[in-house]
C-alpha cells in the first residue's frame, strides 16, 4: 500500500490517498478461485426407486382403473360421464372405498382448471376412504 503526501510545494494540506488496485486485483483472484472450486451442479435428481422380488408373480390381471378428469369450469367427469352434483361424485367415492381391493382412480385435471375443484375432489376421495389415487397427464404442464 502506498501513500501520497501531496506535492513538493510544501502545501499545508496533506492529502492521505490509498493504493486501492492491489485490493481490488486479491478479491478479482479470490472470485476466480471460488468459482472454479465451485462444484458442477446437476440438474438430474437421483432417485433409488424399489426394484421388484425376483420371487414375485406378476398380477394375473391388471387392476381397474377408473378416469376421473376434472373440466376446466371445475365438473368432474367420471368414465366419461359429467357429475352434476358433489353427492354424485361421493357416492362414486363410497362405492370404490366400500371394495376390498379398490380400483385406481386416475385423475386429471384440466390445465384451465381451479385448483380448488381439484383439491374438493381430492378431499373427499379423501374423507370417503378412497386410497388408490393418481395424477395423470402432467405432461400438459411441460408446455
Amino acid at each position: 500500500m502506498a501513500m501520497n503526501l501531496g506535492n513538493a510545494g510544501g502545501d499545508a494540506d496533506v492529502m492521505v490517498e490509498m493504493n486501492t488496485t492491489p485490493l481490488i486485483d486479491v478479491m478479482l483472484v479470490l472470485l476466480v478461485m471460488l468459482i472454479i472450486t465451485l462444484p458442477i451442479q446437476t440438474h438430474a435428481v437421483k432417485l433409488d426407486m424399489p426394484r421388484p422380488l425376483p420371487d414375485q408373480p406378476v398380477p394375473p390381471t391388471p387392476p381397474v382403473v377408473v378416469d376421473l378428469e376434472i373440466d376446466f369450469d371445475g365438473t368432474p367427469i367420471w368414465n366419461g360421464q359429467p357429475v352434476t352434483t358433489r353427492l354424485q361424485l361421493d357416492g362414486y367415492f363410497l362405492s370404490i372405498a366400500q371394495q376390498a381391493d379398490q380400483p385406481e382412480i386416475h385423475l386429471k385435471p384440466n390445465r384451465l382448471a381451479k385448483y380448488g375443484a381439484v383439491a374438493i375432489a381430492l378431499a373427499d376421495a379423501q374423507r370417503l376412504g378412497v386410497k388408490k389415487i393418481g395424477f395423470v397427464g402432467n405432461e400438459q404442464y411441460l408446455e
